[in-house]
């Protein structure tokens, strides 16, 4: 990256002038809304070239083209909802494309046009102010957008079933208070043959299979309840419901194998890590991929994922050492990974989370423990080794 010798003044506030050094001799600024996208060219010191475009295809190749006619080579645009995405996609392969968070390049207030905030974009960049999102592969953004969308369907799949639930508990049938997943073989079996119009308690009951055919007796007084058409025809909606977001999911999940099974290494060194299961793999590289030279260190990761302790302090003061919101899929996913960790039978990682429930409570300790996960995580992808526990130095 070529330094220039040249200077420019920009304002930061009313009353202040701040001179920085240009890093860029020419860059671009994108403002991007939903209809139109409006983009200021930055030369040296020449008169800025401000168009707008609209966010139609044939709009879009039109502002790469005249992008490319300016020698343009660096650009930068703010992360609006979802509409920077298309104009991400179609110029990611012809220009260094800059994703910027929208609260790190406020303009100054009541100073605000369209045309002000991709020239102030475009400023920034130019002077290298502007620190860049991490945007992962084509790959894993598709993974990541599969894995977030199973994560919906499974919350679906939840309400369904509590749905479904509440009818049994109108027609009186409490099968629930025996049988510990109403969802189970024996479950799902009593609640097909309710909706094919069985009603006889005793028959229902004699579908128990396992151990459950101890508790014949208990079945048959739960079975015998009050179940009308109107119930018949809502099981068998919920069920209708239920098969075809498995359905989903299942359709889901072979998209999602197909992805990892280029990485089959990298997914059994992750699965050697404690609470890590192969489900758990998908959430975690669907967020942050396989390359990890992209994070300078495990702490910037660690950071960006929300998985850390905050910085907040004044005058020698700590203020708060919360966490911040980071990415909210990962954390998911890394929580119940350290919540599996911490039900194992032994090892390190569940050692240190009752170590730190006792002083500092269960949720701290969990979060402490997917903190930790997510530095393994790091370095096992980093150097390609299996997870292995720290060895503990015993004082003489």
């Amino acid at each position: 990256m070529k330094v220039l010798n040249c200077r420019y003044q920009t304002s930061i506030n009313m009353s202040a002038q701040v001179e920085f050094p240009l890093l860029f001799d020419r860059c671009a600024g994108i403002d991007v809304h939903k209809e139109s996208v409006v983009v200021t060219v930055k030369v040296n010191e020449s008169p800025d070239q401000t168009r707008t475009f609209g966010t139609f295809t044939e709009d879009l190749i039109s502002l790469r083209d005249w992008l490319t006619a300016l020698g343009v080579r660096h650009l930068a645009m703010e992360s609006t909802g979802v509409y920077w995405k298309p104009v991400f996609n179609l110029l990611e392969e012809h220009f260094a494309v800059m994703l910027v968070n929208a609260r790190h390049i406020k303009y100054v207030p009541g100073h605000k046009t369209d045309c002000k905030d991709s020239a102030w974009i475009a400023k920034l960049l130019m002077s290298g102010l502007l620190k860049g999102s991490f945007i992962p592969p084509q790959q894993i953004r598709e993974m990541r957008e599969l894995y977030r969308y199973k994560k919906k369907l499974i919350s679906q799949r939840v309400a369904e079933r509590n749905r479904l639930q509440k009818i049994l508990e109108d027609a009186n049938l409490k099968l629930g208070n025996v049988v510990s997943d109403v969802f189970g073989k024996t479950g799902w079996a009593v609640i097909c043959h309710l909706i094919d119009g069985q009603t006889d308690a005793a028959a229902l009951a004699s579908l128990a299979k396992g151990s459950l055919r101890k508790k014949i007796p208990q079945l048959i007084s739960a079975l015998n309840g009050r179940i009308t058409d109107h119930h018949r025809f809502m099981l068998q909606t919920s069920r209708l419901a239920l098969e075809n977001i498995q359905q989903q999911i299942d359709r889901i999940d072979r998209r999602l194998d197909e992805y990892i099974s280029h990485h089959t290494t990298e997914v059994e060194l992750l699965e050697t890590i404690p609470g890590v299961s192969k489900e758990t793999v998908k959430g975690i590289v669907s967020e942050i991929g396989f390359d990890m030279s992209v994070f300078p260190t495990a702490n910037h990761l660690a950071s960006w994922a929300g998985v850390c302790p905050g910085n907040n302090e004044s005058a020698g003061k700590k203020m708060s050492s919360r966490i911040t919101q980071g990415n909210r899929s990962l954390k998911t996913a890394l929580v119940e990974a350290a919540w599996s960790a911490s039900k194992m039978k032994k090892g390190w990682l569940r050692n240190k989370y009752y170590a730190l429930a006792a002083r500092r409570g269960k949720k701290r300790a969990l979060m402490a423990i997917a903190h930790k996960i997510l530095v393994a995580v790091y370095h096992v992808l980093n150097s390609l080794s299996p997870f292995r526990e720290p060895v503990l130095k015993i004082a003489s």
